[in-house]
């Protein structure tokens, strides 16, 4: 059976099946509109073949996404109908993330960084930012390179300041391991905030990240860069109990990372392999497990984009350019490790290399992140419309 099909059938008889006891009338054009927006949701969560989840649990997003459609082109709340949401949409949080543009920026690594991830070392004290928007993270460090650069050509009109970050220890600082490691570089949300944002208020963040050359990439297959938020929610935790730290599981609150990798093939790493080529790969589905995103088939600057809506669900969208999101830049829609998220702490960057002690990773630059809200609670900071964006 081709489950494109097979999608497109249930979210119109999901469709019937909520209003059609409450005697919605739907006309011709509504209808052809959800035809179309229901046919193009089905067959963009469609995965690669060995990467689908069971059958019925796709069936069970299918039906969420007529019920969804229908509610949208009806003229109600497209944000309580859980539909994606494209990042950029609502207000922006000003002085949460950064542009660059102070000349004076600076960060102060404070070496050697932290590798809790691989010998429980913290190395404190953390390194940060000079006007308290970055920080180094605790478990895996900061890159070795963090430096404000003048923005590369065909950036954002107006931009003159952007950050570039590279690393050649992603390990422990000066002890090569051969093993591919990452870096983090945490922009400071939740503490500037003074709290973590509820998935309620729908929350978003976008970036523009320039990529270079093929040329002066890192000649190494794998992940090379990521854009990633840290969200919350309640699951069953394994926590240690007592004196002799017996291993049990219960409710707590769980943190994880969905996100986006650059990933790169490289045709020196192998003999059948007569090109490079790179592409977007998303973290990541309801098991937890990465699957393939688009193809990058053009370096320079890309925009990236994530959002969450309240049911908890993130929704990933990507494009060449550095034009701000639409709908025609939707990847894809998903649980993350079957996690509904509840909030949201902040956003951060990657920087991945193989720690080998030669090489340095590819050089990463990006410029513009921000964060918005479509339903702003509570005291914020100061805002900015959307239409006031540069």
């Amino acid at each position: 059976m081709d489950h494109r099909f097979a999608h497109g059938t249930v979210v119109l008889a999901a469709i019937h099946v909520h209003f059609n006891p409450v005697g919605t009338e739907v006309t011709d054009v509504a209808m052809s509109n959800i035809q179309c927006w229901a046919n193009r949701f089905a067959t963009r969560i469609m995965e690669p073949v060995d990467k689908q989840e069971p059958v019925v649990r796709r069936w069970r997003t299918a039906i969420f996404a007529g019920v969804a459609a229908l509610t949208g082109v009806l003229g109600g709340d497209t944000v309580n109908a859980q539909r994606p949401v494209v990042p950029g949409t609502g207000t922006e949080l000003v002085g949460v993330a950064d542009d660059f543009e102070d000349e004076s920026w600076n960060y102060i690594p404070n070496n050697p960084k932290s590798t809790e991830d691989i010998d429980e070392n913290q190395r404190a004290p953390m390194g940060k930012s000079t006007n308290g928007r970055w920080y180094e993270g605790i478990k895996r460090g900061h890159p070795d390179v963090v430096q404000r650069v003048p923005t590369p050509a065909g950036g954002l009109p107006g931009s003159e300041g952007a950050l570039l970050m590279r690393s050649k220890f992603t390990g422990i600082p000066g002890n090569a391991s051969g093993t591919m490691h990452q870096d983090d570089f945490i922009a400071n949300v939740q503490y500037r905030l003074k709290r973590r944002i509820d998935v309620a208020e729908v929350p978003s963040v976008t970036t523009r990240v320039f990529l270079p050359p093929v040329a002066e990439w890192e000649q190494r297959s794998g992940p090379h860069f990521g854009f990633r938020l840290a969200l919350e929610t309640t699951a069953m935790i394994e926590k240690e109990i007592g004196l002799f730290k017996l291993k049990r599981k219960e409710l707590g609150n769980e943190i994880y990372w969905p996100g986006m990798f650059v990933e790169f093939e490289s045709k020196a790493d192998s003999r059948q392999r007569t090109d490079d080529y790179a592409y977007l790969r998303i973290r990541g589905n309801q098991r937890g497990a990465d699957f393939r995103g688009p193809q990058i088939t053009t370096t320079g600057w890309w925009t990236l984009g994530m959002s969450v809506t309240p049911d908890g669900m993130v929704h990933y969208y990507a494009s060449p350019g550095i034009d701000e999101l639409t709908e025609e830049d939707y990847i894809t829609s998903q649980f993350p490790y079957g996690y509904e998220a509840e909030r949201m702490r902040t956003f951060f960057y990657n920087i991945c290399s193989a720690d080998d002690g030669r090489r340095w990773s590819t050089s990463f630059i990006v410029d513009d992140p921000k964060v918005y809200l479509v339903r702003p609670r509570g005291k914020q900071m100061a805002r900015r419309s959307t239409s006031e964006r540069r």
